[in-house]
């Protein structure tokens, strides 16, 4: 009989836990809470560790069409504007790990998944119908929608995101923690810059207590921008804050050298986000229970510093596909396969997610020493074999 797979969550781990599970012959019933299916942001990273996951998928040609491929990353000092190191991607990256470094708008990933999952037979999506509840039996799992709709499945996965419902009703272990770190995003059309300010590289620049990051997205006409500052959030911290924070980004930015000042400058409106995150998980018991299991933000959030949020995200669902495949056991036994496979290296992910943004923002002599450190040893420092061959 066909096996009956429930997704909470139709974001891009949700998104993408449900196509793994219809490459695999399962039945599948999305539930998203929003009224349509939209994804907020702007760029993300991926690296070629998720983009070999997205060609066997068969979304070679739709990713080439929205993403960026740039060439290089290039490490920066806020204060003096001096390159500190320097990863090749690119050819080498294809090379070295089978596949190109991208970089691309969350609303494009977003919707190529999203096509790609409503081509596949067996699949209803269900916008506007969030998850409420669930239980648990022997032989299945039901969820329960805040409109009073019950649905039975064989699993349910939790892809619902930082403030997952599914967890907290899982492992009830509480709301996630505050990082003390902001982060400002904008978009920025790369023909109304400066040209000086166009770029088709990745450029990291860190400060004291700060870093900025920008790349192409859009198949390059895009410019994604994203500074990071220590600070206290006071608006909704489950909330995008749409007020202008300008002033507030500027100060915070202030003595930093005139390039990134006129980058920064050349933002007319930025969106604010209070970065929150979980410590990294200590076991394969936070990831799946029973027919119940964790993918994704839900999980395992982390901090952006390692650039692998959405990528991790599409790592389990990979996996995820792979344990639901297993059709000579038992249901509990593939989503505990599926955790076993996961949790260390999402943990590990998250835990240098944690040392890099320590690194990022140090000050006094081990922001001397980082600077020297990727002055000698750059292109040593910066590319992650362990990382980028993937799981």
């Amino acid at each position: 009989m066909t096996k009956q797979l429930l997704v909470a969550g139709g974001g891009i781990g949700g998104l993408a836990a449900a196509l793994a599970g219809a490459r695999v012959g399962w039945e599948v019933r999305l539930f998203e809470r929003a009224p349509v299916f939209s994804e907020v942001g702007a760029g993300i990273q991926i690296g070629p560790n998720v983009v070999k996951i997205l060609h066997a998928w068969g979304l070679e040609a739709a990713l080439a069409r929205v993403a960026a491929f740039p060439q290089r990353l290039s490490v920066r000092n806020a204060m003096t504007a001096r390159e500190l190191g320097v990863l090749p991607l690119g050819e080498r990256a294809l090379l070295k790990y089978g596949a190109p470094y991208a970089t691309v708008h969350r609303a494009d990933l977003h919707g190529l998944l999203l096509e790609a999952l409503q081509a596949q037979a067996g699949v209803w999506l269900n916008p506007g119908s969030g998850l409420a509840s669930f239980r648990e039996s022997e032989h299945a799992v039901s969820l329960r929608t805040a409109a009073g709709l019950e649905v039975e499945g064989d699993a349910l996965v939790g892809a619902d995101g930082l403030w997952s419902r599914v967890r907290e009703l899982l492992l009830a272990d509480g709301p996630p923690r505050v990082t003390g770190h902001l982060a400002y995003r904008a978009l920025l059309p790369q023909a109304e810059l400066p040209e000086r300010l166009r770029s088709q590289q990745v450029t990291v620049w860190l400060g004291p207590q700060l870093h900025v990051v920008h790349y192409p997205v859009r198949g390059g006409e895009g410019l994604n921008v994203v500074a990071i500052v220590h600070g206290r959030a006071v608006t909704d911290l489950q909330g995008w804050d749409h007020s202008t924070n300008a002033a507030e980004l500027r100060a915070a930015l202030a003595g930093t050298c005139l390039p990134l000042q006129d980058m920064i400058h050349a933002v007319p409106e930025w969106r604010l986000w209070a970065l929150c995150d979980r410590a990294p998980m200590t076991g394969a018991d936070q990831q799946a229970r029973g027919r119940v299991a964790l993918l994704g933000d839900a999980a395992h959030p982390m901090r952006p510093y390692l650039a692998q949020g959405a990528c991790m995200a599409i790592e389990d669902a990979d996996e995820l596909g792979r344990a639901l495949g297993l059709d000579e056991l038992e249901v509990p036994l593939r989503l505990r396969r599926y955790a076993l496979n996961r949790w260390q290296r999402c943990a590990r992910v998250q835990a240098h997610s944690i040392r890099n943004g320590l690194i990022f923002h140090s000050t006094g002599l081990v922001r001397w020493g980082r600077d020297a450190s990727l002055r000698l040893l750059g292109e040593r420092l910066l590319d992650l074999p362990w990382l980028y061959r993937g799981a």
